[in-house]
Formats: structure tokens, C-alpha cells, sequence
């Protein structure tokens, strides 16, 4: 373990070790740090991430530099992060701070520059996330937010909504989620066990394909099979 400890100069060998102590350990950290930190970047997470890149990043670079130092101060980021996730839920002024409420952008077709402004984003950049929800102009947005993780959340008027069934009060289809059960070639067991089937009733429900040669076939609720793509055979 020698590699982890402040060297003169470190073999390639031991160059991979400490990379890979330091790949497993930042996992480790993240999965303490929970989902949110990787699902969006909100101010405290945007801090804690650079933080952690930075002190992480130098030891991995530099043989000079021990591990076990870096290694202690990510710990004890992780656990404050943890302590400021939690006192945020419990102090609403720190809930404000850390996560401030969204700012909204556009009210009834009318776009609200201040808060543009406040918001720190330009007109071009502002119209290029509309267009994201399909949205080419203003005047038919009925409310517009900046979120606090730096997405925009977008509602058009209602006239301006596509019609839908209950709109025409017409008999919609029920829902029916779709999982994949065949993945990249690969027999998802636990989605199979999940639906009380096994092996021989998913080769009897893919129709003329092999299961060899299926790389993506999925099931809804209705236990429908659908193959989507096979690998081509010459």
C-alpha cells in the first residue's frame, strides 16, 4: 500500500493502483452523497463537486502528494454535504439558500426582463430552451420559471395545447409500461422472475427470432413481447 503514501517517483504499476483506489473511492463517495448529486447540479452541489474534483485530481497526478490526506478531507465534504442536505430540510432559511425558488421568466406571454437579468441569461439563450419544448414563440407560453437546478420549466397557454382524447371526450387506450427485457444480447433474469416467467416462455413469445440473435426486445404490462432490433447474420 505504499502507493497511497507520498513517493519520490511511482512505477506505472503503481500509478494504475492509485487510480483505481482513487476511481473506487470517489464512487463510494457519491453513492453516499445520494442520487441528487448526480441528477442536477444545484448550487451545493455545484460546490461540492468542484471541491472534491479538485482534491481528488492532485494526488492523482502528482507522486509527491500522499492519497491519505485527500482521502480524509473527502470524507469529511461528503459527511458536511450530508449535514447541509439534512439542516436545509429542517431550517427554511437555509432551504433558501441553498435551494433559492425558481424565477420566473415569462407570465401570460409577457416576458418579465428583470428577472431575466437576475436570472443572468441572455434573450438567445432563453428563446433556444423554448424551442426545446417546442415553443417558438412568447406570446403563447402561459408560464415560464428558471429552475434552481438550471432547467426552465415551461407551460403553454391552453389554447394552445395539443388536443387530447378527453378533450374530444373519446375512449383513450390504457397506459401499459414497456421495460426492456432483452438488453444489449442480454436476458434481463430479474425482470423475467419479476413477471413469473422464465426462459422457455420468453423463447416461445419472440416469434421466428432466436434469442441468440435478439439485442433489444421488450414487455409491457400486458406481457406483449416486441423484438425492436437483431443482430444481423452474413
Amino acid at each position: 500500500m505504499d502507493f497511497i503514501k507520498s513517493q519520490e517517483s511511482l512505477t506505472a504499476l503503481e500509478w494504475i493502483l492509485r487510480s483505481i483506489v482513487g476511481f473506487i473511492f470517489l464512487i463510494i463517495a457519491a453513492k453516499m452523497m445520494g442520487q441528487r448529486s448526480i441528477s442536477q447540479l444545484r448550487f451545493l452541489d455545484f460546490i461540492i463537486a468542484l471541491t472534491l474534483g479538485n482534491i481528488i485530481a492532485h494526488p492523482l497526478s502528482d507522486e509527491h502528494l500522499g492519497m491519505k490526506g485527500s482521502m480524509i478531507t473527502t470524507v469529511a465534504l461528503v459527511f458536511l454535504y450530508i449535514a447541509a442536505i439534512w439542516l436545509s430540510l429542517k431550517v427554511p432559511l437555509l432551504k433558501q439558500f441553498f435551494d433559492p425558488p425558481a424565477v420566473t421568466l415569462i407570465e401570460e406571454g409577457k416576458l418579465d426582463y428583470r428577472n431575466l437579468k437576475k436570472a443572468k441569461l441572455p434573450i438567445e439563450f432563453l428563446y433556444a430552451e423554448l424551442r426545446k419544448s417546442n415553443v417558438e414563440d412568447i406570446s403563447k407560453v402561459a408560464y415560464a420559471a428558471w429552475e434552481p437546478g438550471g432547467t426552465l420549466s415551461v407551460f403553454v397557454k391552453p389554447e394552445y395545447m395539443p388536443i387530447t382524447p378527453s378533450d374530444l371526450k373519446l375512449p383513450a387506450q390504457p397506459f401499459h409500461l414497456t421495460k426492456p427485457i432483452i438488453a444489449d444480447g442480454h436476458i434481463e433474469h430479474a425482470l423475467l422472475r419479476e413477471i413469473g416467467k422464465d426462459r422457455e416462455w420468453l423463447n416461445s413469445q419472440i416469434g421466428p427470432h432466436s434469442l441468440h440473435n435478439v439485442i433489444l426486445a421488450t414487455v409491457d404490462t400486458n406481457l406483449t413481447i416486441q423484438v425492436h432490433t437483431v443482430r444481423t447474420t452474413h
